[in-house]
């Protein structure tokens, strides 16, 4: 299964010149980018641990990619993502994120039926990831 969050997931992989050319349009927007990993990539977990801090005031796509592929080197089995907020009009809104890196295998997700009182049915996704131990599941 392939995990679909973000900008362009619905597309093969970027390359590194495809990811070079992204930042390249954030940075000309003078959008601020950070770098996230996670080996957790359920819908619902919007809490990826950041890499570094993010980067306010670089104007070259090289430091940035300096960066994912040191993010990349230290966490080869997970979710690598990129984003880039905008803080035109007095706010940070994230105006762009898509995924850089991936492990080799994905889980994937399993849909759980629950029945409850009164035939009630209810759904809820599970993540395969997190049925091993954080820092263990890839």
């Amino acid at each position: 299964m392939r995990i679909t969050q973000g900008t362009f997931s619905f597309l093969p992989d970027l390359t590194d010149e495809q990811i070079r050319a992204q930042i390249e349009y954030c940075l000309k927007n003078n959008w601020a980018v950070s770098v996230e990993f996670t080996d957790d990539p359920h819908p619902r977990n919007s809490y990826w641990e950041m890499w570094q801090m993010p980067m306010f005031d670089l104007k070259d796509a090289a430091a940035i990619m300096y960066e994912i592929n040191a993010c990349r080197k230290a966490y080869p089995d997970q979710y690598i993502k990129v984003n880039a907020f905008d803080s035109n009009r007095w706010r940070e809104s994230l105006a762009l994120s898509f995924i850089v890196n991936r492990p080799a295998t994905e889980p994937g997700f399993g849909l759980v039926r629950q029945e409850g009182a009164g035939r009630a049915i209810r759904y809820t996704i599970h993540s395969y990831a997190t049925d091993k131990p954080e820092g263990n599941r890839y």
